[in-house]
C-alpha cells in the first residue's frame, strides 16, 4: 500500500469512530440518577385525581343561621287534608279563598349533612312570623306566629336541593262569620297547619334561593262551635324564598 493511500485510509477511519465515541462519553458523563429518572415514569402521571370535595358541607352544617323571607299565591281551595283524623267526609267549604302569605323566618340547620342515598340531607327549625292578605273572601288579613321543620335533600356537589316541611302555628284573623257572612271563620283565634315541597338552589355558602308548593290550612279547632261553625280556609298554590347565610362561614 503506497504512503498515499495509507492516510487515505487513516483519516476515513477516524471520522468513522469520532461520532462513536462522542455518543458513548455523552452518556457516561450523565449522573446516574439522571438516567434513572428518565427511564421511569413520574407517580403524578399515574395517580388518580383526587375525589373532589362536596362544596355542600360549606353550605349545610350544624348551628348554621339563616335569614329567610318567602312570598305565596295561594289561589286553590281543596278539603281539608288531614279530615280523616277529624272523622270528616272531604266536603269542601262553598266559600272559596285567595291568600297571599308573606312569611319573614329564621332558619336554624340542626345538624351536619348526613344519612345515605336520596334520603342524605340536614334540618332546618323554622321560625316564622307570618303576615297573609286575603284578596279573596270575606276577612282581609290574618297575622301568626309558627314553627316548623324543613328536611333538606342533599347529594354530593349538588347546588340543587329538594325539601319537604311542615309548619303549625297560632294566630288572629278578622274573623267575618260573627258579622253575618255564611261559611266565613267563626272567631278571631286561629290556628295554621302547612305542609309543603320544592326545591332549594345554592348560589354560594350565603345565598339561595328556593321554589315550591305549599298547603295552607286555617281554623279554630271548633273553638267556636256550637255559637259559629268551624269552616276553615284551605287552599295551596306555588311559594318562593331567598335566603341569606347570618354570621361568619364555617371554617
Amino acid at each position: 500500500m503506497s504512503k498515499q493511500a495509507l492516510k487515505i485510509f487513516v483519516l476515513s477511519l477516524a471520522c468513522i469512530t469520532s461520532p462513536s465515541l462522542s455518543i458513548g462519553q455523552d452518556v457516561a458523563t450523565e449522573p446516574p440518577d439522571v438516567i434513572l429518572q428518565s427511564s421511569i415514569q413520574s407517580p403524578t402521571q399515574t395517580a388518580r385525581s383526587p375525589r373532589p370535595a362536596d362544596f355542600n358541607t360549606e353550605i349545610y352544617y350544624k348551628n348554621k343561621l339563616e335569614l329567610s323571607l318567602e312570598s305565596g299565591y295561594l289561589p286553590f281551595n281543596i278539603p281539608f287534608v288531614y279530615d280523616f283524623f277529624v272523622g270528616g267526609d272531604y266536603s269542601k267549604n262553598p266559600l272559596d279563598y285567595t291568600v297571599v302569605p308573606i312569611f319573614p323566618s329564621l332558619r336554624w340547620q340542626m345538624g351536619n349533612v348526613s344519612g345515605s342515598k336520596f334520603l342524605r340531607g340536614n334540618t332546618d327549625l323554622t321560625a316564622t312570623v307570618s303576615v297573609t292578605l286575603i284578596p279573596r273572601g270575606p276577612e282581609n288579613h290574618y297575622a301568626a306566629f309558627d314553627l316548623g321543620l324543613r328536611r333538606n335533600f342533599v347529594q354530593p356537589n349538588s347546588r340543587v336541593a329538594p325539601y319537604f316541611e311542615a309548619r303549625v302555628g297560632a294566630g288572629f284573623i278578622d274573623a267575618q262569620e260573627p258579622n253575618g257572612n255564611s261559611y266565613a271563620q267563626g272567631q278571631n283565634f286561629t290556628f295554621t297547619l302547612m305542609t309543603g315541597a320544592g326545591a332549594r338552589y345554592n348560589f354560594n355558602g350565603r345565598y339561595s334561593m328556593a321554589l315550591g308548593a305549599t298547603y295552607f290550612h286555617v281554623s279554630n279547632a271548633y273553638l267556636s262551635e256550637p255559637k259559629y261553625d268551624d269552616n276553615g280556609i284551605n287552599v295551596w298554590g306555588p311559594l318562593f324564598g331567598f335566603n341569606m347565610r347570618l354570621g361568619k362561614p364555617r371554617r
